[in-house]
């Protein structure tokens, strides 16, 4: 029976059977609805057979059905089982949906139906009601697994690509006989030619997959929610390859649902918007949680005039009118990325635009100046992507030349003015350092939006689109550039090339926390000894957090890579944890940022910055458009400077001193001091203390009037 998830303690469930079906794009239907706090439409996701079942089935299908005889209790996150329901075991108050079978009208389809409690069984994991019957193994049904959480399934239903106009151009010579299998073999055949179309067809697959997605329903399919994830079957089907690989799901979300929040932005407009939730979007959207599921989307979203859609898209859309003063805004992507990158503001925002040529000016200028440091870089674009087949940048000459892309701010309309003094002027300059920094930008436009003040970070990244909090703007353009710069760090560095683990977030916010120095300092345009001075003012005052942070938090909580050996391993059927994914405490921590950036100085110091710098790019080059474990990166560095391993320096040891273990390294205890020699730390401190002396000359004097020269302060 399945084990109670506490969802403020315990680890993040992942459920996708990825291993037997691998989603390859959704494309999204969507209407917001401001008054009832709900979301809803539809998705159709297209698939791919998982190559896990390609493998297994290589052998015939007999090999995968005695696996199923074998293990028929097992469950489903454990090796040799693919999920299955056996009919004939179901009782008379099955979970599963009953309205293909019934012929019940859609409305009449009850939330009881199709959406069931916290407390009733997680997709893939056993009960009595999904154990294999061996004598009755004829009937068994292959289950798709998908991540799902406060959401309100409606419906399921396979759709008929076969029917699009044109669509015959993705199908082989095939003899149709009027047989109901035949027919889906042919609808499987088509969704196969479309999703694996060269990548210099991307507009064309584009536009099938819309009036695929627009395609007419071609039977029902049964289907069950639990606490995480939503279950499909079609009666009859018992392999993955066999099943429907084109599904249309309807359902709408809940006004509680922990993917999106429903709030008010500063000047008192409602808006939705993704916040970076621990469950990511499960409660957006039924989808594929685990990172090895990288996906496209396309999306279409309608709301109410006067309201803008931001969403994670290369496409800088515009608003279609709709009857009834209904907006429709359209995005899409063309890059796959995992489904929990995907973004979604809506509200009352308005666009700040540039009003000056001093301005763009700027601009031009950090542009040569970039371009010059970027040229070196070339040769390592010669060489061919290792990623699956989409339309990079890499690989773009233009792209390749481009230091600033293009990008927006917006905001609501109570912050623009502080928009327009800062973000506007940072935004060129801090793009312009990271491309002299790593050089080509992943992605090829950027939206910069101030979301409401419930936002609990300073920033998030995602595809296309950034985040900021409007607590970044009250900081002066000094707390706006450096958390823009480490937001843009995330291009490459969370997005671009993302962590196989979830468990590993250091090689995200690690070397997010680590290059916003190096961007920042570039973006000034500071001389050598003013960002040395900078970059040791910054390292001590992380240091005092981290120390702060290891003596008032849970050791296991402080382990970059808590699943040691076995971290990048799945189950057998692609279903995985992420370790103390839910546990409340751990969205504060700032461990993974600390240690990881610490690592990373450390590595830079012992190797030296610019032979360092130079192998990031080398790995940016390599790795882009993949998915990376701690010992990619820290193999390929050591690899890069051979000099390193004579130094005692390997993997090994960077395991066994900074990433498996709690508390803070000892490479770093030993480096903890240096920094309070730094002259502009020691000037630092010297200001601190005159006001925490004046501060208490003023307590004590409250009824005296100061004198106005009696301190003098300086500006550092």
């Amino acid at each position: 029976m399945e084990t109670e998830l506490d969802p403020m303690k315990d680890d993040l469930p992942l459920m996708a059977n990825t291993s037997y079906m691998l989603v390859k794009h959704y494309v999204l239907d969507l209407d917001v609805d401001f008054k009832g706090k709900v979301i809803e439409g539809s998705i159709v996701l297209f698939f791919e057979t998982g190559r896990q079942y390609r493998k297994t089935s290589s052998a015939g299908k007999e090999c995968c059905q005695s696996q199923f005889d074998e293990t028929c209790e097992m469950r489903a996150s454990e090796p040799g089982h693919i999920p299955v329901i056996n009919v004939s075991t179901c009782s008379s108050e099955t979970e599963y949906n009953d309205f293909a079978v019934s012929g019940k009208e859609e409305e009449t389809t009850s939330d009881k139906n199709s959406n069931h409690s916290n407390n009733e069984k997680a997709s893939g994991i056993s009960s009595s009601k999904d154990r294999c019957d061996v004598e009755n193994h004829g009937n068994q049904d292959f289950l798709l697994v998908l991540d799902c959480c406060d959401l309100s399934v409606l419906k399921v239903e396979e759709v008929d690509v076969a029917a699009v106009s044109g669509i015959e151009k993705f199908t082989r010579p095939a003899k149709l006989t009027g047989v109901s299998q035949e027919l889906e073999n042919l609808r499987n055949q088509i969704v196969h030619e479309l999703v694996t179309l060269p990548a210099d067809r991307w507009k064309e697959q584009l536009h099938y997959f819309t009036h695929c997605s627009q395609a007419p329903g071609c039977g029902e399919l049964l289907f069950s929610t639990g606490t995480w994830s939503l279950e499909i079957r079609k009666s009859g089907i018992q392999t993955p390859a066999d099943f429907p690989h084109a599904i249309r799901i309807w359902y709408k979300t809940k006004p509680e649902g922990r993917s999106v929040t429903w709030t008010t932005d500063q000047s008192g407009r409602p808006c939705v918007y993704t916040m970076g939730s621990p469950i990511n979007n499960r409660a957006l959207f039924p989808c594929q949680e685990p990172p090895i599921a990288l996906s496209t989307w396309q999306a279409s979203v309608r709301t109410a005039a006067g309201f803008v859609v931001l969403m994670s898209g290369e496409n800088s859309a515009e608003p279609v009118q709709l009857p009834e003063g209904i907006l429709s805004w359209y995005y899409y992507v063309s890059m796959p990325m995992p489904a929990s990158t995907f973004t979604i503001a809506v509200g009352c925002w308005q666009e700040v635009k540039q009003q000056s040529f001093k301005q763009t000016a700027a601009i031009e200028t950090d542009t040569e100046f970039s371009l010059s440091s970027s040229q070196t870089d070339c040769r390592w674009h010669e060489e061919i992507c290792g990623h699956v087949e989409y339309p990079c940048r890499f690989q773009n000459p233009a792209a390749r030349l481009q230091a600033v892309i293009p990008y927006r701010v917006f905001a609501p309309w109570c912050l623009m003015e502080s928009c327009e003094e800062y973000l506007l002027q940072l935004i060129p300059q801090c793009l312009s350092a990271a491309y002299a920094t790593l050089g080509t930008h992943p992605f090829s436009r950027l939206d910069v939006l101030i979301v409401p003040s419930n936002f609990s970070s300073l920033g998030m990244a995602s595809p296309h689109i950034i985040f900021l909090s409007q607590s970044v703007l009250s900081g002066g353009s000094h707390l706006c550039g450096t958390r823009l710069c480490h937001e843009i760090a995330h291009a490459w560095f969370g997005l671009a090339i993302g962590a196989r683990d979830w468990t590993e977030e250091w090689i995200s916010e690690g070397f997010a926390t680590f290059l916003e120095d190096i961007f920042w300092a570039r973006a000034q345009q500071l001389s050598h000894d003013e960002t040395k001075g900078q970059q040791e003012l910054k390292a001590l005052l992380r240091w005092r957090r981290l120390r702060d942070e290891v003596q008032n938090s849970e050791e296991e909580l402080q382990v970059l890579r808590p699943k040691k050996e076995s971290t990048g391993e799945l189950s057998e059927s692609g279903a995985s944890v992420v370790k103390y994914g839910l546990k409340a405490e751990k969205i504060f921590m700032q461990v993974h940022y600390l240690k990881g950036y610490f690592l990373l100085q450390h590595l830079a110091r012992t190797i030296g910055e610019v032979s360092y710098l130079a192998s990031l790019r080398k790995f940016v080059v390599k790795f882009h458009g993949q998915l990376v474990l701690s010992q990619d990166f820290l193999s390929m560095l050591l690899e890069d400077v051979p000099k390193q391993k004579g130094s005692g320096l390997t993997v090994e040891s960077i395991f066994q001193n900074w990433l498996d273990t709690s508390g803070i390294p000892k490479p770093l205890l030993e480096e903890g001091e240096t920094w309070k020699e730094c002259q502009l730390v020691q000037q630092v401190s010297g200001e601190v203390t005159k006001w925490i002396q004046t501060n208490r000359r003023i307590r004590k004097s409250s009824k005296k009037k100061m004198k106005q020269d009696e301190v003098v302060f300086q500006q550092v």
